[in-house]
């Protein structure tokens, strides 16, 4: 070597060359590289079948994290990490801005402000950039970070920086992600949401292993750094804290898992903290029904111990909820005017009142909830399902109708199977009217567009390119099982009556909800209290109005009310926001008549006070009919339709057989 800056490394002659040593080193190598890209079969499964976990990145850091056992085993602190994979396509990329929007919303700070994105360096992120910069992704991640001992921290920002740093060394790529936190639940939790690209612009795809496992562990490290191991006497401590609570806890399992075949359990243990545990405990569920003294220590569990603790905890939830949200916005409630509105029970009534709260009750499954001041004077909790199955417009102050949803088979269902086994297992409409000649076109147009939602939502029927329908035998069974399956995500069906508060419903000049109460033959009933005492002074008011306006008339009876009041308010609110809307289009308006058929290209829905009508535009004019739901899928497509009294009759599409809208 003739410097410091020179070096010339020479070869020699390899020793230990196809010996045992070096197998064994060769050996270990191998098996390293093999579990770096999860070539280790998975328990249960036979040398070379596909299991799944094997795919995305991150799969062998998954799996030897997942062999640990997991946190909650050790004196580790407990971590739950919720974690999802959002498709973005179709209303996917809206329904993803419409998720960061809900992130940000008020009440969600330690001090009830706004919620902020943050990212990797910054502490406020522009979230309609980071929809951009997604807007042709495939696919978003969405997780739910929630440490038991998050009130412990002052800000969660490091840490979450921190995870995601762990989470690129595991993954081996830059992650573009926003997060926010949240204080407004007794746990305080991080949402993060990572978009489904990697640093070169591919497809973004995580092992399933870690996804269930790996970040948990990863944030429950990050965790013990920060605040250091559980010690005993904080396990302890919330242990005891189970043992009076109504609902299913850790103590509640072991005892399940170590009950015999008659659900017997003995409430001695192996010392005397665990001892004093069980018998804490049992003498709980005892109080509660849940549980028979055998004597001597011994109790026999009830046989629905799980599901109804698990509904004391459901139920739990939902008074603090309420009780959250009624302080929040300064509203005094008893708990006896507070009510759970449960559309399962066969008694189920359906619930006319004001929204005074939409909030999400499970933030990973996107459950929803709304508070509902009805017209009997309590205010009832009324779970709605999965978001993306409501509708997101329900402004507070809102008046709603609430219907029970009820599973079942309907009688268009028994029809199409009857003529799909009279004819091979096949149903169309020309099928369908040669079958019962004394149907009409528009009544088989029903039955498609049932066939037509199952297939859209389930995939549990076909169709032919010819567009005949396969019917399988069990089509009444698979039905149930849809219709099942409907309930779990949309367990009420939800009527806007009126977008506007009450308070400006009674000098509108439209066709008001108030109005149509007061014609009604049979009007909801009215508790003087809540919503019902505010309701029954609106209505007073109201009549004042209509007597003044000339469309109602003062009696010695009372106030009457002439036929075609109703048709009157509605059209005048009609033709001034078609003036309005004429102007802004730059093309006349003209009324749709009666029986008169209607055909043009919808172009959007309009919210008035009378209710949503749908904007048609013709070619040299357009005109406002009554709004469907299922007119949202037509937006810029030609409809045409026959208008029937207060409703229209709609068809998509040029042909006989295709599908109809009523």
């Amino acid at each position: 070597m003739d410097d410091d800056d020179s070096f010339l490394p020479t070869l020699g002659r390899q020793h230990q060359q196809g010996g045992k040593r070096a197998r064994r080193y060769l050996g270990r190598v191998l098996a390293a590289a093999n579990l770096a890209r999860s070539g280790v079969a998975a328990p249960g499964l036979a040398r070379g079948a596909f299991s799944g976990t094997r795919i995305g990145r991150g799969a062998g850091v998954g799996r030897m994290l997942a062999s640990r056992g997991g946190h909650a085993a050790s004196n580790s602190r407990r971590v739950i990490v919720k974690a999802s994979v959002v498709k973005l396509a179709g209303k996917g990329a809206s329904a993803a801005a419409a998720h960061l929007r809900y992130l940000q919303r008020d009440g969600t700070t330690r001090e009830g402000e706004r919620g902020a994105l943050y990212g990797r360096d910054v502490d406020a992120v522009d979230g309609k950039a980071f929809g951009e910069r997604g807007a042709g992704d495939r696919h978003q991640f969405r997780f739910i970070v929630s440490p038991e001992d998050g009130d412990q921290y002052d800000d969660l920002k490091p840490l979450t920086r921190r995870l995601m740093g762990r989470l690129e060394e595991d993954l081996g790529t830059e992650l573009d992600w926003v997060a926010v936190d949240h204080f407004n639940t007794g746990h305080p939790h991080i949402h993060i949401v990572v978009r489904g690209k990697d640093e070169r612009g591919a497809d973004l795809v995580l092992a399933r292993d870690y996804l269930t496992t790996g970040i948990r562990e990863r944030a429950a490290e990050l965790v013990d750094l920060d605040l250091g191991p559980r010690t005993r006497h904080e396990i302890q401590q919330s242990l005891r804290a189970e043992v009076e609570q109504e609902r299913l806890t850790s103590i509640d399992r072991a005892l399940l898992k170590g009950a015999d075949a008659e659900r017997v359990v003995a409430s001695h243990a192996r010392d005397g903290f665990d001892q004093t545990l069980r018998a804490g405990r049992l003498a709980k569920l005892s109080r509660l029904g849940l549980a028979e003294s055998l004597g001597a220590g011994r109790f026999r569990l009830a046989p629905d111990l799980a599901d109804t603790l698990r509904r004391l905890g459901e139920r739990g939830d939902i008074i603090r909820t309420m009780q959250r949200e009624f302080s929040r916005d300064a509203v005094q409630r008893v708990l006896a005017d507070q009510a759970i509105y449960d559309p399962a029970t066969p008694d189920a009534r359906p619930l006319v009142g004001r929204v005074l709260v939409r909030g999400l009750a499970d933030e990973y499954a996107d459950r929803h909830y709304l508070i509902v001041d009805g017209t009997d004077g309590r205010s009832h909790y009324v779970a709605i399902g999965r978001g993306a199955g409501t509708d997101m417009g329900l402004p507070q102050g809102a008046i709603v109708r609430i219907d029970p949803v009820r599973p079942e088979v309907r009688e268009v269902d028994r029809t199409i199977a009857s003529i799909a086994a009279a004819n091979g297992g096949r149903y169309d409409v020309d099928t369908h009217l040669r079958h019962d000649p004394t149907a009409t076109e528009a009544f088989t147009e029903t039955h498609v567009r049932r066939l037509e939602a199952m297939q859209r939502t389930s995939g549990n029927v076909e169709r032919e390119p010819s567009g005949r329908w396969i019917i399988a035998p069990d089509h009444l069974e698979r039905v149930a099982a849809y219709e099942a399956a409907r309930l779990r995500d949309r367990p009420v069906a939800i009527t806007m009556l009126s977008a506007q508060p009450l308070d400006r419903l009674i000098e509108a000049d439209a066709a008001t909800w108030i109005d149509r109460e007061l014609v009604s033959g049979v009007p909801e009933p009215i508790r003087d209290a809540g919503f019902g005492h505010d309701l029954r002074e609106a209505q007073a008011r109201r009549q004042q109005w209509l007597v003044a306006q000339g469309f109602a008339e003062e009696t010695g009876s009372g106030t009457m009310f002439p036929n075609g009041m109703i048709t009157a308010l509605q059209r005048r609110e009609l033709l001034r926001v078609a003036g309005q809307l004429s102007d802004e289009l730059g093309m006349p308006f003209r009324e749709a008549a009666e029986g008169a058929r209607v055909e043009g290209v919808y172009r959007r829905s309009v919210e008035l006070v009378s209710g949503r009508f749908a904007l048609i535009e013709r070619s040299r004019d357009f005109t406002l009919v009554p709004w469907r739901p299922v007119l949202e899928r037509q937006v810029g497509k030609s409809v045409s339709g026959l208008m029937r009294g207060d409703g229209i009759s709609w068809s998509i599409g040029r042909g006989r057989s295709g599908p109809g809208i009523s």
